[in-house]
């Protein structure tokens, strides 16, 4: 359950409300990214769009690229997992080479469409990006607070950390490349599904022994309730995030914060 307590403050003449938390405990912060450190819409109609407009160019300039054939390998097999279990997948044909990156490319539109968190595909997605970004097509974007709560949470001696169903490829590519600079140096560790879904109670768990610290010294921060539940029940203290303030959850506004101003500060 998500706790109710609210501990309210005077901030610039307004009162700011955040879900009570033991700040005396929290060493390490571990977050989340669409929706909490970066806007949905950049991830949907930035981020998504261009690797789908791209995969088909990006497979035939890498045919050659022994990691390349072993993602699309990868792919096939959790096509057939699809196929198992009943999806309305794109038909995959393998007859001959062409048939089979055609095949690569119209069921990897599928997944990018369904927001799949399918690792090879994020592992696709995050080397299509990273051309993107190398190019200058594309630049990543945070929330205006994120890049001072970054420097206060140093200053505080905190570790950040981030957890994102995104390849950590593509995370490090999206915080190095922000309109505020390279926000990889605030970061010490990120994680990605290789470490196990972020809706499992077992990957916060294995988060956690990752460090030194036990789970009730972490605060995890995310837009996803099923997210934060799991993080809680592995003994994380945990906090909903929600940017849209007009979109309050299921859970209730009250019990979310909607930016990072008033989160542990000095």
């Amino acid at each position: 359950m998500l706790g109710t307590q609210i501990h309210c403050a005077a901030n610039g003449g307004e009162v700011a409300c955040v879900p009570l938390i033991d700040e005396s405990q929290i060493r390490v912060i571990l977050l989340d990214i669409e929706g909490t450190t970066t806007p949905v819409d950049f991830v949907y109609q930035t981020l998504f769009p261009y690797a789908s407009r791209k995969l088909e160019s990006f497979l035939r300039e890498h045919t050659q690229d022994l990691e390349i054939r072993s993602l699309i390998q990868d792919l096939r097999t959790q096509h057939e997992v699809d196929e198992r279990n009943g999806l309305d997948s794109p038909g995959w044909l393998d007859q001959t080479e062409e048939a089979g990156l055609l095949s690569s490319v119209a069921y990897g539109k599928w997944l990018i469409a369904r927001d799949s968190k399918c690792t090879p595909l994020k592992s696709l997605q995050g080397k299509i990006w990273q051309q993107g970004f190398m190019s200058g097509e594309l630049r990543g974007e945070v929330f205006p607070d994120v890049p001072v709560a970054f420097e206060r949470w140093r200053r505080q001696k905190k570790i950040i950390c981030i957890y994102s169903s995104g390849s950590v490829l593509a995370q490090q590519l999206l915080f190095r490349t922000t309109a505020s600079g390279d926000l990889t140096q605030y970061i010490s560790v990120f994680f990605d599904t290789r470490v196990g879904a972020k809706t499992a109670v077992e990957s916060y768990k294995k988060i956690a022994a990752s460090f030194s610290y036990a789970t009730h010294q972490f605060l995890f921060i995310s837009d996803a309730v099923n997210e934060i539940e799991a993080a809680q029940s592995a003994g994380m203290q945990a906090i909903l995030c929600e940017r849209d303030q007009g979109s309050a959850s299921s859970r209730g506004q009250s019990e979310a914060i909607h930016s990072f101003d008033n989160l542990i500060p000095d």
